[in-house]
């Protein structure tokens, strides 16, 4: 951002007020986490409830649509598989351990097929990286066409902070990344090893993502490994232990740790089964259109993000199978409501803005990858895009963050539009590596700037720590579980300060004559025209 625009942006801050209804905060949260949604997966009944709310909305708002045939949907062609696999393991010669379905692992195909079948000998590979730039290569060129990949979620830096980020996480240590490499070895599967601390989420977690219905884009796949799973460390530790050979997972596991790292031959031969039920579906992306008022840059647009759906009937936890999304994310879609309407009461920035509410990120971020291959502007003229995933519902802050502020010159632009709050920008490790894991994620890989705004853990007339522990209570009680539910109890006035530091810096970016870019040091860039 040039110098005469970021003065105007914080002259803004005196001047301008940014509406936020919190009484219609409440109104969308209520409606969209209710029962009567069942959840809203896509391609349910729920889930196009959830569509055709957030498309009224736009309506209501005097939005242009911005889908097919002058509609507010943008169709996104899923397929759904929803798994019942077996897997069992053991030395050759000796009774294979089956293991019991989502107590001990869960396994989905990854390929949109009724029957998978998969045998093969289980080797260790350690936390499954190749990294040149960290001279980190955990496979060593053996070849392992063929075999059962066995390795660890996260990446080395979680046990030694002089590799990789430290405990920041990269996106090698994403299970996703883990998927795709092993599909490059030519591998028959993987099959990662959980634990709480390596995944930053609890077994239930696991267990009610990955047992439900699961979904692909329908289009032709690369080449993929036929199956993935996740087993429980009890059930790794078990299993090596009866492999014999001298194996135990501790300490492959600090093997692991280190770069003289090879692959290990566990001993093991694992069979796995995945049957599933297929259907072949149409959800949708729900997007509508806030033109620019100057006529030469108002083919360009900052897009605003947010995901509309959920997980849909799952499995029974405490008696309740509906897993409501009440945080996860609702409370963006609220937002993102929010801040259209603010939008449109404001004077018309030059750029357009977009806004755009995705499907099926629950299943691998699909609805915006499939923007992304099809995007409704070219993402040449796309500005930037601001996402909102789990907004705060705890109270007002006196911090706010943004995953990704460090890498683009959208930092400054957040910045300024967060002291125009009175609000300090939070920049704690990213130890989760939230930054690839939401909808924001399949713009940077194609070199669009972005941001994945959140809230501040510092309170108001709360204690120290009080948000970073309630934020722990989340991911260990109520992340993609059944009791993500609506709360009386939920408060707006953070929720507010983010819909408005949101509006701010798309306005800034909108009005400002010079494109934001990546930072040389950041790994994502615009491709050259």
């Amino acid at each position: 951002m040039n110098t005469v625009a970021m003065l105007a942006l914080m002259a803004s801050a005196v001047t301008q007020q940014i509406p936020v209804d919190t009484v219609a905060l409440d109104a969308h949260l209520r409606f969209l986490a209710s029962d009567l949604l069942e959840g809203r997966a896509p391609a349910t009944r729920g889930g196009r409830l959830a569509a055709e709310y957030i498309a009224t909305q736009f309506q209501a708002l005097g939005l242009q649509p911005a889908g097919a045939n002058g509609t507010y949907f943008q169709p996104v062609a899923l397929v759904g598989m929803t798994p019942q696999p077996t897997l069992s393991w053991g030395k050759p010669g000796s009774p294979a351990d089956s293991l019991p379905y989502r107590e001990a692992f869960v396994a989905w195909a990854e390929r949109p097929e009724a029957e998978i079948a998969a045998d093969g000998e289980v080797v260790f590979v350690g936390y499954g990286i190749r990294a040149p730039e960290w001279r980190w290569d955990d496979y060593k060129d053996m070849d392992l066409r063929g075999k059962v990949l066995l390795m660890l979620v996260n990446d080395p830096g979680l046990v030694d902070s002089t590799v990789f980020l430290g405990r920041i996480l990269t996106y090698y240590g994403r299970w996703t990344y883990k998927l795709e490499e092993a599909a490059r070895q030519g591998a028959a599967g993987a099959i990662l090893i959980h634990t709480t601390e390596s995944a930053t989420y609890p077994w239930e977690v696991v267990r009610g993502s990955w047992s439900v219905e699961q979904f692909k884009l329908d289009q032709p796949h690369s080449p993929s490994i036929a199956f993935a799973a996740w087993v429980t460390e009890n059930s790794a530790r078990s299993a090596l232990a009866k492999a014999g050979g001298g194996l135990n997972l501790d300490s492959l596991t600090r093997s692991a740790a280190r770069r003289d790292f090879h692959p290990v031959a566990t001993g093991l031969r694992a069979s796995v089964r995945v049957h599933s039920a297929l259907r072949r579906v149409e959800s949708e992306n729900v997007v509508a259109r806030l033109p620019g008022r100057d006529p030469r840059r108002a083919a360009e647009a900052v897009l605003i993000t947010s995901h509309w759906d959920h997980k849909g009937i799952g499995p029974v936890i405490r008696g309740d199978s509906i897993y409501n999304g009440a945080e996860d994310n609702a409370t963006g879609i609220a937002a993102t409501l929010a801040a259209a309407k603010a939008l449109v009461q404001l004077p018309r920035p030059a750029r357009s803005i977009l806004f755009v509410a995705t499907t099926a990120e629950e299943s691998g971020l699909l609805g915006s990858e499939a923007y992304v291959q099809k995007p409704l502007v070219p993402l040449a003229q796309t500005a930037a895009v601001l996402n909102l995933d789990v907004t705060n519902v705890r109270g007002a802050t006196r911090d706010i963050g943004a995953r990704g502020w460090d890498r683009s010159t959208l930092g400054p632009v957040f910045e300024a539009a967060a002291r125009a709050e009175s609000l300090i920008v939070e920049s704690e490790p990213d130890v989760r590596g939230s930054f690839f894991r939401s909808d924001h994620f399949p713009f940077a890989r194609a070199g669009v700037p972005a941001l994945s705004i959140y809230a501040g853990d510092d309170f108001i007339g709360r204690p120290k720590g009080w948000g970073e522990e309630q934020e722990n209570i989340y991911n260990q009680q109520r992340y993609h579980q059944p009791s993500d539910e609506y709360q009386s109890a939920f408060r707006y006035a953070g929720m507010a300060q983010e819909v408005r530091v949101t509006v701010r810096v798309a306005r800034a970016i909108a009005n400002d004559p010079a494109l934001p870019r990546w930072l040389p040091s950041s790994e994502f860039q615009r491709p050259q025209p």
